[in-house]
Order: C-alpha cells, then structure tokens, then sequence
C-alpha cells in the first residue's frame, strides 16, 4: 500500500485561492480536510457547513426544483421546464440518461456551429403561437438543419461535488497540464481557455463535456438560458428560435427575466452539493486500483485534486477524489465532433469518475450501457490505456472493474 499511498500523494496538487467574504457565521478552522472521512449520501449538503449555509443549500434546491412557466419567462424556445427534469439519477442534482442535440458543419477543417441557424445546440421545445403587437409567432421545437455534417448527442451530468471543482485553482490545472506535458506527452492534457462573463477575460473551463464553462456562476446562467430559455443578467439576451431573431418579436416576457436571483441560488445548490460518497473498499477495489494507475488511466482520471482557500469552510483547502484532471484531451474518433473554445472537435474533458456507480450509461452521448463498454471505445490519447486494459487476464480486469464499481 506505501507505493499505492505515494502514487495519490503523487497526483494531488495545491495553489493558492480566494474567495468573496464568509457570510460571518461561526466556522470551523480552515486547513487540509479530506473527504475521505465523511459520507454524505447523494444530494446531500456538503458536510460542515453552517446553519446559513444549510440554508443557502436548500432555497438553491428549492429554485432547482421549480417548474418554470412562460410568465417566468421559460422559452420561447426550451429544452425542459426545470434543473431537476434532467437533473434527477440517484438524487436531485444527479445524472440521467436525457441527452441533448448539438449541430454543427465541418468544412475544410474548421468547424461552423452555424449559429445563424440556432446552432449548435437544439432547443427541442416551443412555447407554442404568441401574439404581441398584432403579431403571432409560433414557437416550435428547433430541428437540425439540412446545412449540418455533425450531430452530437450529449448526456445529462451529475452536479454532485462541483463546489469543489469549482474551488480548485486555475494555476492549479495549469500546473497540472504542464507536469502531463513533461511526463508523458502522450497523454497530456490541456487547459481549455474560455470567456468568462463574469470576470470579462478568459479563464480555465472546469465544467461540462468540453470544459466549455468556468464556472458554477456561469454555468447555471448558461444553462437557465439555453435550457429553459430565461435571461438573466450574465446571459441577458435571447436565442434566436432556429436563428430566425424576427421570432423575438413576440417574446412575451421582457429581458433579463431573472434578476439574478435564481441563477445565483442554483449556483448556491450545486456549490454545497456533496460529492458521491466511495462504497467501502474491500480485496477486490485496491489492487483494482493499483492495477487502473498502472495500466495509465490514472493519468488523465487523476484520483484526487485540493482546492484552494475559500470562505466557506467545507471547500477550504479539502482533498478530493473526482478521479478527474478537467483537462482536454485528443480521443479520436471517440470526440463528439463539435469545437467549443479552445476544444476542438476531437476534444472532450476528462469525464470524472466519482459516483460512476450511480450511473446507468456512459460516455458524451450515453452510448455506452457498462463501465467496460466505455473503456473500450476509448481512443485517441486514451487507446493505449484501453489496449492495456484489453489485454489484462481475465482476473485482473475483473479487479479494475471492481474499482470503478466502488466509486
């Protein structure tokens, strides 16, 4: 277990954060926690938090869970009526097996999200016929235009933890692509620099299948937008129905149609939200680990990162095990074809493999029904570690599946 031990320790990295000021509640005093001894069942509150935090924590959950309506502002053009429609496997906050459409055309090496025609994601619901100045507009479900060459399909996932990931500092994950880059160039990853509205510069992307987001900030103003269709103050314009922005028009609900109020109390909920508690370990899970870092999938599924300081104790400098670099990485023929940022379309972020247990499909488009059947559609920068895992007795890759079943 020493050289088990030293291999973590290894992968762990710190850096300096800050965060805005603590909301004066009595804390805990800040320093290196792990979550190893804790075990919060899936959509629990992350563990030692104050009252007033708790109570952040639940009016988050609360505005995840509400059905918006068109007097809220939901649409014109939507993809479902609330966060926890599609946010729901194991608890609220969770995975599921609802996917998403992405679109886009492939030209001459470059990729178009032909955003003209409502690209590149699909909004597969309308609102239905709105009247406004004498004027009516239908509003129907978005289709993907004959112009597409790509079509992507991506899964619902988990939100559990993402505090934590949100916490880690930027230099952080620099480091860490830049310690890849000199150990093993193979299978490097990279940062993917993108624009935060936020702070007005570029940042490092953390979250979603490209690492296209920054942020839990922005990624619940992305998501109120281009998933049920409301503005809010960081994204305070609508998408234009299949690109047509004559259909605006008839929007019956003034811009922003959130103040800011329920974009920042979904941040509040997936910030506290604990991460997916390990099973126990037993004979089977670590050798089956030993044997998943020597094959080399622990060099892009890094077991455990520390995030930074932060005014909020239960994210103040804690260890955690997402199982996860958040980089990008080369996967072949198993990227999902579309270009966001810096990712280009064989790009696709590490997939963290905490609370992979809890899950029912896997990989970007949900294509794969077992954690064997994901590793081997591997490719790219990760087909050397998939071969390896092909070619392990039978015995051994029963282990590493038992691993990967414990998390």
């Amino acid at each position: 277990m020493a050289a088990h031990h030293d291999f973590l320790i290894a992968l762990m990295v710190t850096s300096p954060f800050s965060c805005a000021a603590s909301d004066g509640d009595a804390r805990t005093t800040p320093g290196t926690a792990s979550f190893a001894e804790t075990s919060p069942a899936l959509g629990d509150p992350l563990p030692g938090l104050t009252v007033s935090e708790r109570a952040r924590f639940a009016a988050g959950r609360d505005a995840f869970e509400e059905v918006e309506s068109v007097s809220d502002g939901l649409g014109p053009v939507f993809n479902d009526v609330s966060c926890a429609a599609c946010h729901l496997q194991g608890a609220i906050g969770g995975a599921s097996a609802r996917t998403v459409t992405r679109f886009g055309r492939v030209s001459g090496g470059a990729f178009d999200p032909l955003a003209e025609l409502g690209g590149s994601l699909i909004q597969s619901q309308g609102i239905g016929p709105i009247t406004s100045g004498g004027q009516t507009c239908d509003y129907v479900a978005e289709r993907v235009p004959a112009q597409a060459n790509v079509v992507a399909m991506r899964l619902t996932t988990p939100l559990f933890g993402l505090g934590l990931v949100d916490a880690v500092p930027d230099a952080t994950l620099v480091a860490l692509a830049a310690r890849q880059a000199a150990d093993s160039p193979a299978t490097a990853g990279r940062v993917n620099l993108v624009s935060n509205v936020v702070t007005g510069t570029l940042t490092v992307g953390k979250l979603g299948w490209k690492a296209q987001v920054p942020s839990l900030a922005q990624f619940a103003a992305d998501a109120y937008l281009n998933e049920m269709g409301i503005t809010s103050p960081l994204f305070p314009h609508e998408n234009c129905p299949g690109g047509d922005c004559k259909l605006l028009a008839c929007d019956p609900t003034p811009d922003p149609e959130d103040d800011g109020t329920d974009t920042r109390a979904f941040a509040d909920f997936m910030m506290l939200l604990a991460p997916p508690a390990r099973s126990t370990t037993h004979g089977q899970t670590i050798p089956g680990e030993r044997i998943f870092g020597q094959i080399g999938c622990a060099a892009c599924h890094v077991p455990a990162l520390t995030t930074g300081s932060s005014a909020i104790a239960a994210l103040d400098r804690v260890t955690f095990a997402p199982y996860s670099d958040f980089l990008l990485h080369d996967m072949g023929m198993s990227g999902d074809g579309i270009a966001q940022g810096q990712a280009g379309v064989r790009d696709m972020r590490t997939a963290p493999l905490w609370g992979l247990r809890a899950r029912g499909v896997f990989l970007h488009d949900g294509s794969a029904t077992s954690a064997t059947a994901a590793i081997v559609a591997h490719d790219g920068q990760g087909r050397a570690a998939r071969d390896r895992f092909a070619a392990l007795p039978a015995g051994q890759s029963k282990l590493v599946l038992a691993f990967l079943a414990s998390l």
